[in-house]
């Protein structure tokens, strides 16, 4: 009885809540804050990450090969310096977003060991706010746990820059610890594994500890270690439009708590049209493999693309996942690079033949797509293309996927914070046109 009434009072919402998509461009408003060539709206400016993948000739956007700046320096350029040196970089990328500089080796030493002092929690907090809630989503436990964070807090509510970059190395520092829990307490619960709980190694960095206490043996190896270390520095921070960054910019403005403000960015992120495309290419990848009888036929992978463009396969969404962003068009910086190690990590275990895969998917996806859209727009794989496969390959579970996004971009998000709260100096606040018609109030006894 209460499901039929459900969907009695649903179709009166499908019924008024329509809205004409034509209202759109009638009012030229820009649906999404898009811009009609795909570019953003302008809606601010931030010295902290910068996202090219045009250069403006004559007034029109012209396609560049993509690049990716934090705080000036090329995010290439850090990432191959530390792969060459075989050092771990997430930290200095930490300091460089949070702070504004590249920190000398001392400063970097003093860092790490402050960051490394906050991956212990509060008191009570793994029993009380994971073991005893468990939850089936492991980003809803990370929410949840930050939301929970403002209680163990003396002073949650101070904007000062002193606290604000306190409680952000904190956060930083304990997300990883915070998702490997609640990961192990929901297959505990839910899935019927043994529960194990390892606690941090101060000696270790976020990416040699987050493979070492997700692990029930603690074991890891150093390119398993050094590749995730380069996937955390990838996915640190990618520009104030963004959706998360700019939802956590947004409630900054409003004079909100940082518990908060990093709760909105966490949900934004959760969003499977923002963080979880990757494994919604994986999700692909297995369908493909199961549907294309010879996976290294070219001609058979662009026939059965085609099919999933036609919404025919897959999860007929008509999506390829993995190609196409919303700036990148040449080629996306991030996805070049995890393109080469995931190459190197998948000869160290013996899969070869996914990577190839992998590849022929990127290759054929962007023929099929190019031969539709006739050449009128360019369009590159993306960042989630390849990182689900490098998920896999070290053994991360697909619960896992978008939490590690998060682990890396809580840095983003806080500087993006502390950008806002510090130079903003107003609350964010768009308009919306609305559209209805003046109706007289109808006295109760006088309607049908």
């Amino acid at each position: 009885m209460l499901n039929n009434y459900i969907a009695e009072l649903s179709n009166d919402v499908k019924h008024n809540y329509s809205i004409d998509p034509s209202q759109f461009s009638s009012y030229n408003i820009k649906r999404g804050l898009r811009n009609s060539d795909g570019t953003g709206v302008l809606a601010g400016v931030t010295g902290v990450g910068s996202v090219r993948g045009y250069q403006m000739v004559d007034g029109e956007p012209e396609s560049i090969p993509g690049q990716l700046f934090y705080r000036g320096y090329n995010v290439i350029d850090i990432v191959n310096s530390h792969m060459e040196d075989g050092t771990f970089g997430f930290e200095e990328v930490v300091y460089l977003l949070l702070l504004g500089q590249l920190p000398n080796k001392e400063q970097l030493a003093r860092f790490d060991s402050l960051l490394s002092a906050t991956r212990k929690l509060p008191a009570g907090f793994t029993e009380d706010m994971i073991i005893k809630a468990p939850s089936r989503n492991v980003m809803n436990k990370l929410s949840r746990g930050v939301l929970a964070l403002y209680s163990y807090d003396d002073n949650p509510d101070d904007n000062s820059i002193e606290n604000l970059v306190r409680q952000s190395i904190e956060l930083i520092g304990r997300f990883p610890v915070i998702v490997a829990n609640a990961y192990s307490v929901k297959k505990h619960y839910y899935d019927g594994d043994s529960l194990f709980i390892h606690v941090p190694d101060e000696n270790l960095s976020v990416a040699e500890n987050f493979l070492y206490i997700l692990r029930p043996d603690k074991k890891f190896t150093s390119l398993e270690a050094h590749i995730l270390d380069m996937m955390l520095i990838l996915h640190a921070e990618h520009g104030g439009g963004n959706n998360s960054a700019f939802t956590c910019r947004v409630l900054s403005s409003t004079g909100t708590d940082t518990y908060g403000a990093i709760a909105g960015a966490i949900n934004a992120l959760k969003g499977p049209l923002h963080g979880g495309a990757n494994a919604k290419v994986m999700e692909m990848y297995r369908n493909i493999r199961e549907n294309v009888r010879d996976t290294t036929d070219e001609d058979a992978i662009y026939h059965y693309l085609n099919k999933i463009l036609d919404k025919e396969a897959n999860d007929k969404s008509g999506k390829i996942y993995g190609l196409g962003h919303a700036v990148y068009t040449v080629s996306d910086p991030r996805t070049l690079m995890l393109k080469k190690y995931a190459r190197e990590l998948v000869e160290s275990k013996g899969c070869i033949e996914d990577f190839n895969l992998m590849e022929s998917i990127e290759r054929q996806g962007l023929r099929a797509l190019s031969s539709r859209l006739g050449g009128r727009k360019r369009i590159c794989a993306n960042v989630d293309m390849y990182s689900g496969l490098i998920y896999q390959m070290l053994g991360i579970p697909e619960d896992l996927f978008t939490p590690l996004f998060a682990i890396a971009r809580i840095a983003g998000w806080c500087a993006h914070r502390i950008e806002e709260v510090y130079t903003g100096g107003r609350i964010i606040r768009p308009a919306y046109r609305a559209v209805m018609n003046r109706e007289p109030y109808v006295p109760m006894d006088e309607r049908e």
